[in-house]
C-alpha cells in the first residue's frame, strides 16, 4: 500500500486530490456514509472502488478503528508527501512587498494527535506557512491526516532541516517571531506584527533555547484556573485568535 488515509472528513478532503492509482476499501454492506464515499470516489474518475468484508478491512491497519472505510492514495508512503510542502525561501519570495503573513514554527512537537489539531486551527485562522524540524517532531502521518480533518491537506508545510537558520531567513524577510512561553508577557496586550511567525515549543519542555534566543518577543497566555498549562495545541489556536483578531 501506499499512504493511507482513515476517517470520513479526511478520506473526503483526501478524495479531492487524489490521482490515478489511488484506491478505496469499504466495507460491504457500509451505511449512508460508506455509500457517500463510493460515489464520491466513483465521480473522481481516478480512484478504483474496492468492497471488501469487514475482516478484510481490519487485517490492513490492525487495532485501528477505520469505521468500514480507508483510502490508499499510492506511491510511495513518505507521510507527508501529500501535503501542500514548500520551503521557506519559495515562501517568502511569493509574498508582495506589503503583504502581511502568519507562520506557525512548530519546535519539537512529538504527538501526531497534537500535530493534527494544531494543523485543523492552522487552516481555520489562515496560517499561511506551517514549519516543521525534520528530526526530533513527529511529521505528517496517517494519524495527523484523520485529527486534522483533512486539513492537513490544504496547509502549506515546510519541513526543514536547522529551524533556526529558517527563523533568521524569516526575520530578513520583515518576520518578527513571538515565542510562546507561559513566563511571557500577556498575548491580550500584545500588537502582533503585520507579518509574525509564532512559535510553539514541544509538549514537555517548550522551545529549545537556541530557538527562544531567536524569538524578538515571549508571550503568555492568562490563565485563572488551576492548572499551569495548555494543551499545546490549544494554546496554538488561541495565539492565532489572538493574532486575527489584530489584523481582521
Amino acid at each position: 500500500m501506499g499512504e493511507r488515509v482513515y476517517g470520513f472528513h479526511a478520506i473526503e478532503e483526501a478524495l479531492k486530490k487524489a490521482g490515478m492509482g489511488s484506491t478505496i476499501y469499504l466495507q460491504r454492506n457500509g451505511g449512508e456514509r460508506i455509500q457517500s464515499l463510493e460515489r464520491q470516489a466513483q465521480l473522481t474518475g481516478k480512484v478504483a472502488v474496492k468492497k471488501v468484508s469487514k475482516e478484510e478491512l481490519e487485517r490492513m491497519m490492525p487495532g485501528v478503528d477505520l469505521r468500514g472505510a480507508l483510502l490508499d492514495l499510492g506511491g510511495p508512503r513518505r507521510g507527508a508527501s501529500r501535503l501542500k510542502e514548500t520551503t521557506v525561501d519559495e515562501f517568502c519570495s511569493s509574498l508582495s512587498d506589503d503583504q502581511g503573513a502568519l507562520v506557525l514554527i512548530l519546535d519539537g512537537i512529538t504527538d501526531p494527535h497534537n500535530l493534527g489539531a494544531i494543523l485543523r486551527s492552522a487552516d481555520q485562522f489562515g496560517v499561511d506557512l506551517v514549519m516543521i524540524p525534520e528530526r526530533r517532531s513527529v511529521q505528517a502521518n496517517e494519524t495527523v491526516v484523520k485529527v486534522s480533518s483533512g486539513a492537513a491537506q490544504y496547509v502549506p508545510v515546510s519541513v526543514v532541516t536547522n529551524l533556526n537558520r529558517e527563523i533568521e531567513v524569516l526575520k530578513k524577510n520583515g518576520f518578527w517571531v513571538y515565542g510562546a512561553d507561559m513566563k511571557g508577557t500577556s498575548s491580550y496586550s500584545e500588537k502582533f506584527s503585520s507579518r509574525t511567525a509564532i512559535v510553539m515549543g514541544s509538549e514537555g519542555s517548550g522551545m529549545s533555547n537556541l530557538v527562544r534566543k531567536n524569538c524578538d518577543y515571549i508571550v503568555s497566555i492568562p490563565m485563572q484556573g488551576h492548572i499551569d498549562s495548555l494543551n499545546v495545541s490549544v494554546a496554538a489556536g488561541i495565539l492565532l485568535y489572538e493574532f486575527r483578531r489584530n489584523h481582521n
